[in-house]
């Protein structure tokens, strides 16, 4: 039953986009591959089946760190101890408070400057705190990650990620891709990492299509 109420809202979003506010004809398949591609990532991620519970955003805010943080974690190796300051900044970010989490980071990797792990958890966190946005220090840590950890496929997706987020679709494709083809064949993530590559691929060749089509001149 869920279900049912998540498209009726994507379809009324789209209808609000394309009827109130006058979305222009030509980009109503881009819009509607957007919404599309954003219902196939809450089918994946999202917990559509799951009951309402009290104080429902805060709730979400929490997953959403621990999200992060596990993401994070399966590119790395579990058997490898983490150092202190990043366990410590791992329990914020969890908690959704990434400024705080950012501020470990920072020791942390004053210590160890070569800690990729680190560095990519520090992107991401920065990411975060920008409510989504690649700043030029979230980028400098992801470059600095793959620096010491270059085939590692964690900064290209993380990455890719923030880029994805932020509209850039051809370079967040192009991220994914690389960071897939560096992900070992019986790596535990690999068949999601697949999966989301796929789907921007997908999604990035529609965008690049229709965009071809409306600067081609009439006929």
């Amino acid at each position: 039953m869920i279900w049912l109420v998540v498209i009726a809202l994507a379809a009324l979003a789209f209808a609000a986009a394309a009827f109130v506010f006058g979305l222009p004809r030509p980009v109503w398949t881009i819009f509607g591959a957007v919404l599309l591609f954003g219902l196939a990532g809450y089918g994946v991620q999202g917990s559509p089946g799951q009951p309402a519970a009290p104080r429902a955003a805060i709730a979400t805010e929490a997953q959403s760190g621990e999200t992060m943080v596990a993401q994070r974690r399966q590119f790395f190796d579990p058997n490898l101890p983490l150092p202190r300051y990043v366990i410590l900044a791992d329990g914020f970010t969890r908690d959704g408070q990434y400024e705080r989490a950012a501020e470990f980071l920072a020791v942390a990797l004053e210590e160890n400057p070569q800690d990729a792990e680190g560095w990519v958890a520090l992107g991401n966190v920065l990411v975060e705190h920008a409510d989504g946005t690649l700043t030029p220090a979230a980028g400098e840590a992801y470059q600095r990650a793959a620096r010491y950890a270059p085939e590692n496929p964690a900064p290209p997706y993380f990455l890719g990620l923030a880029m994805l987020r932020g509209g850039r679709l051809a370079e967040a494709d192009e991220l994914w891709q690389q960071a897939l083809a560096m992900t070992e064949e019986d790596a535990s993530y690999r068949p999601i990492l697949a999966q989301r590559s796929a789907a921007l691929r997908a999604l990035s060749e529609r965008v690049s299509a229709q965009g071809e089509a409306m600067r081609a001149p009439p006929p």
